[in-house]
């Protein structure tokens, strides 16, 4: 509701029943179009675009990933081999490294990501349902019993103990060498 008031014939004061934005489903202005296309791209999650060219926006695998030919054969200064040697190696690794992962990551990419969905799709499963559940359980369950054992605390152990405390503080011992 729009909330500006408008005077009846009668002299009566009333609310207009029409949105001035208009319908929630049939947006009248650009702002609200925009508003309610941006909270259902919000809510897709499972059809939301993938970035193509930063594939690992977290840096999960920063100090895997990154080997390269110089990280893993080097020549020390004196012993080099033939340039195109060095050059053909060079590339021999690069391509082969390259073309490889994404031979593996065609044969087994997909039924590693299933895997991997199956198993986070469990442990979430088992995380809501069973051990939170199970947590708040015993944490309900431990407040009582933390109450009855403080009251058993207060009311028995704390007097004993203070008055074994009174009788052992007057207790003095006092070592004598008699030669």
């Amino acid at each position: 509701m729009s909330g500006t008031k408008y005077v009846e014939s009668e002299g009566l004061l009333y609310t207009s029943p029409i949105r001035e934005q208009g319908n929630i489903y049939k947006p009248n202005n650009k702002v609200m179009a925009d508003e309610t296309m941006s909270e259902k791209i919000a809510r897709d999650v499972h059809t939301k675009e993938i970035d193509l060219v930063n594939r690992d926006p977290k840096h999960l695998n920063d100090d895997v990933v990154k080997i390269d030919f110089e990280d893993v054969i080097a020549e020390p200064d004196g012993t080099h081999s033939f340039d195109g040697i060095w050059k053909a190696s060079f590339t021999t690794f690069t391509v082969t490294k390259y073309w490889f992962y994404r031979l593996l990551s065609a044969i087994f990419g997909i039924p590693m990501a299933l895997m991997w969905g199956i198993y986070f799709a469990i442990l979430s499963f088992l995380h809501i349902w069973v051990v939170v559940p199970c947590i708040r359980i015993y944490l309900i369950a431990i407040q009582c019993i933390s109450r009855i054992y403080s009251i058993y605390i207060h009311t028995i152990c704390d007097p004993l103990f203070e008055a074994i405390g009174l009788m052992c503080s007057n207790i003095r011992a006092v070592i004598r060498k008699e030669v």
